[in-house]
Protein backbone atom coordinates (compact mmCIF):
# COMPACT_ATOMS: atom_id res chain seq x y z
CA UNK A 1 0.00 0.00 0.00
CA UNK A 2 1.21 3.51 -0.78
CA UNK A 3 1.31 6.17 1.90
CA UNK A 4 1.69 9.88 1.12
CA UNK A 5 4.65 11.41 2.95
CA UNK A 6 2.40 14.23 4.18
CA UNK A 7 0.51 11.67 6.28
CA UNK A 8 3.65 11.18 8.39
CA UNK A 9 4.32 14.87 9.11
CA UNK A 10 2.79 16.50 12.22
CA UNK A 11 1.50 13.09 13.27
CA UNK A 12 1.24 12.12 16.95
CA UNK A 13 3.73 9.51 18.19
CA UNK A 14 1.70 7.30 20.55
CA UNK A 15 2.95 4.95 23.27
CA UNK A 16 1.67 1.39 23.30
CA UNK A 17 2.56 1.15 27.01
CA UNK A 18 0.82 4.27 28.28
CA UNK A 19 -1.65 4.99 25.50
CA UNK A 20 -0.56 8.64 25.60
CA UNK A 21 1.16 10.93 23.12
CA UNK A 22 4.95 11.03 23.43
CA UNK A 23 5.87 13.46 20.66
CA UNK A 24 4.90 14.65 17.20
CA UNK A 25 6.64 13.90 13.89
CA UNK A 26 8.51 16.90 12.54
CA UNK A 27 10.61 15.84 9.53
CA UNK A 28 11.25 12.71 7.48
CA UNK A 29 14.87 11.58 7.10
CA UNK A 30 15.36 10.06 3.64
CA UNK A 31 18.57 8.27 2.63
CA UNK A 32 19.42 9.75 -0.82
CA UNK A 33 21.38 6.62 -1.82
CA UNK A 34 18.33 4.38 -1.67
CA UNK A 35 15.43 6.87 -1.35
CA UNK A 36 14.32 5.03 1.78
CA UNK A 37 12.81 6.60 4.88
CA UNK A 38 15.14 5.63 7.72
CA UNK A 39 13.95 7.84 10.59
CA UNK A 40 11.55 10.55 11.67
CA UNK A 41 12.71 13.65 13.54
CA UNK A 42 10.50 14.34 16.54
CA UNK A 43 9.31 17.39 18.42
CA UNK A 44 7.52 17.83 21.72
CA UNK A 45 7.91 19.17 25.26
CA UNK A 46 8.63 15.80 26.91
CA UNK A 47 11.64 14.77 24.78
CA UNK A 48 14.81 14.02 26.77
CA UNK A 49 17.20 15.13 24.02
CA UNK A 50 17.08 17.42 21.01
CA UNK A 51 17.10 16.51 18.25
CA UNK A 52 15.37 13.17 18.84
CA UNK A 53 14.61 10.61 16.17
CA UNK A 54 12.45 7.54 15.76
CA UNK A 55 13.93 4.77 13.63
CA UNK A 56 11.49 3.25 11.14
CA UNK A 57 12.30 -0.23 12.48
CA UNK A 58 10.87 0.82 15.88
CA UNK A 59 7.41 1.71 14.54
CA UNK A 60 4.81 -0.84 15.62
CA UNK A 61 1.94 0.47 13.52
CA UNK A 62 0.66 3.50 11.64
CA UNK A 63 -3.02 4.09 12.34
CA UNK A 64 -5.57 6.87 12.45
CA UNK A 65 -4.41 7.61 16.01
CA UNK A 66 -0.88 8.24 14.78
CA UNK A 67 2.43 6.42 14.73
CA UNK A 68 2.47 3.78 17.45
CA UNK A 69 5.68 2.74 19.25
CA UNK A 70 6.35 0.70 22.39
CA UNK A 71 7.62 3.61 24.51
CA UNK A 72 9.85 6.71 24.56
CA UNK A 73 12.81 4.33 24.98
CA UNK A 74 12.68 3.92 21.19
CA UNK A 75 13.76 7.55 20.62
CA UNK A 76 17.44 8.06 19.71
CA UNK A 77 19.82 10.95 19.21
CA UNK A 78 21.83 11.59 16.04
CA UNK A 79 24.99 10.15 17.62
CA UNK A 80 23.32 6.93 18.78
CA UNK A 81 23.06 5.23 15.39
CA UNK A 82 25.95 5.32 12.90
CA UNK A 83 23.75 5.00 9.81
CA UNK A 84 21.46 7.80 10.99
CA UNK A 85 24.44 10.08 11.65
CA UNK A 86 25.83 9.29 8.19
CA UNK A 87 22.54 10.12 6.44
CA UNK A 88 22.10 13.34 8.45
CA UNK A 89 25.59 14.41 7.31
CA UNK A 90 24.39 14.27 3.67
CA UNK A 91 22.10 17.26 4.44
CA UNK A 92 19.66 15.86 1.88
CA UNK A 93 16.29 17.63 1.74
CA UNK A 94 13.84 16.01 -0.64
CA UNK A 95 11.08 18.63 -0.27
CA UNK A 96 10.84 20.98 -3.29
CA UNK A 97 13.95 19.45 -4.90
CA UNK A 98 14.35 20.08 -8.64
CA UNK A 99 13.56 17.19 -10.98
CA UNK A 100 15.36 16.97 -14.33
CA UNK A 101 15.61 14.49 -17.16
CA UNK A 102 18.88 12.92 -18.32
CA UNK A 103 19.41 15.73 -20.85
CA UNK A 104 19.27 18.32 -18.06
CA UNK A 105 15.83 19.70 -18.93
CA UNK A 106 13.91 20.83 -15.86
CA UNK A 107 10.69 18.88 -15.42
CA UNK A 108 9.60 20.76 -12.31
CA UNK A 109 9.90 20.61 -8.53
CA UNK A 110 8.92 17.83 -6.19
CA UNK A 111 5.44 18.55 -4.83
CA UNK A 112 5.05 15.31 -2.90
CA UNK A 113 5.95 11.65 -2.76
CA UNK A 114 4.51 8.34 -1.69
CA UNK A 115 6.12 5.40 0.06
CA UNK A 116 5.37 1.71 0.42
CA UNK A 117 4.16 1.04 3.95
CA UNK A 118 6.17 -2.19 4.33
CA UNK A 119 9.62 -1.17 3.06
CA UNK A 120 9.31 2.65 3.37
CA UNK A 121 11.04 3.12 0.01
CA UNK A 122 9.94 6.21 -1.92
CA UNK A 123 7.81 4.65 -4.66
CA UNK A 124 6.28 7.58 -6.55
CA UNK A 125 7.15 11.25 -7.05
CA UNK A 126 4.61 13.97 -7.78
CA UNK A 127 6.19 16.81 -9.78
CA UNK A 128 4.75 20.31 -10.01
CA UNK A 129 5.39 21.53 -13.54
CA UNK A 130 6.95 24.91 -14.43
CA UNK A 131 4.47 27.63 -15.37
CA UNK A 132 4.59 27.21 -19.17
CA UNK A 133 4.49 23.41 -19.06
CA UNK A 134 1.68 23.47 -16.49
CA UNK A 135 -0.67 24.64 -19.25
CA UNK A 136 -0.56 21.13 -20.74
CA UNK A 137 0.49 19.00 -17.75
CA UNK A 138 -0.36 20.27 -14.28
CA UNK A 139 1.36 17.39 -12.53
CA UNK A 140 3.82 14.71 -13.55
CA UNK A 141 3.88 11.35 -11.75
CA UNK A 142 7.20 9.52 -11.76
CA UNK A 143 7.69 5.95 -10.63
CA UNK A 144 10.76 4.88 -8.65
CA UNK A 145 11.98 2.80 -11.62
CA UNK A 146 12.37 5.96 -13.73
CA UNK A 147 14.85 7.56 -11.28
CA UNK A 148 18.44 7.57 -12.56
CA UNK A 149 20.32 9.70 -10.01
CA UNK A 150 19.73 11.59 -6.77
CA UNK A 151 21.88 14.45 -5.47
CA UNK A 152 21.39 17.34 -3.06
CA UNK A 153 20.52 19.55 -6.04
CA UNK A 154 18.19 17.41 -8.16
CA UNK A 155 16.57 14.10 -8.90
CA UNK A 156 17.36 12.93 -12.43
CA UNK A 157 14.87 10.70 -14.25
CA UNK A 158 14.94 8.79 -17.53
CA UNK A 159 14.15 10.57 -20.79
CA UNK A 160 10.86 9.01 -21.76
CA UNK A 161 8.10 10.74 -23.66
CA UNK A 162 5.79 7.97 -22.50
CA UNK A 163 5.98 9.01 -18.83
CA UNK A 164 2.52 8.94 -17.26
CA UNK A 165 1.07 12.24 -16.17
CA UNK A 166 -1.97 12.89 -14.04
CA UNK A 167 -3.74 14.45 -17.02
CA UNK A 168 -3.03 11.45 -19.26
CA UNK A 169 -4.13 9.04 -16.55
CA UNK A 170 -7.37 10.98 -16.13
CA UNK A 171 -8.05 10.59 -19.87
CA UNK A 172 -7.75 6.85 -19.50
CA UNK A 173 -10.39 6.64 -16.81
CA UNK A 174 -12.12 3.31 -16.50
CA UNK A 175 -15.31 2.99 -18.54
CA UNK A 176 -17.76 0.30 -17.54
CA UNK A 177 -18.65 -1.54 -20.76
CA UNK A 178 -21.90 -2.78 -19.22
CA UNK A 179 -23.17 0.68 -18.42
CA UNK A 180 -24.73 2.63 -21.24
CA UNK A 181 -23.49 6.22 -21.24
CA UNK A 182 -26.76 7.70 -22.54
CA UNK A 183 -30.06 7.00 -20.83
CA UNK A 184 -32.40 4.81 -22.85
CA UNK A 185 -36.18 5.15 -22.67
CA UNK A 186 -37.91 2.31 -20.94
CA UNK A 187 -39.77 0.08 -23.34
CA UNK A 188 -42.67 -2.19 -22.63
CA UNK A 189 -44.01 -4.87 -24.86
CA UNK A 190 -47.73 -5.46 -24.78
CA UNK A 191 -49.10 -8.59 -26.28
CA UNK A 192 -52.53 -7.73 -27.71
CA UNK A 193 -53.28 -11.32 -28.54
CA UNK A 194 -53.27 -12.31 -24.90
CA UNK A 195 -56.84 -12.84 -23.73
CA UNK A 196 -56.58 -12.40 -19.96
Amino acid sequence: MLLAATQLINTPIMSLQTGGQLAISKRLIIDPRSLKLIAIELDGPTLDQRPSFLRIEDIREISQMGIIVDSADEFVGPQDIIKLKEVLNFNFVIDNIAVKDEKGRKLGKLAGYSMETISFFVKQLSIKRPLLKSLTDVELLIDREQIVNVSNDAIVVKNDSRMPTAAKKADKAYVNPFRNTTPQPETMTINLNDSH
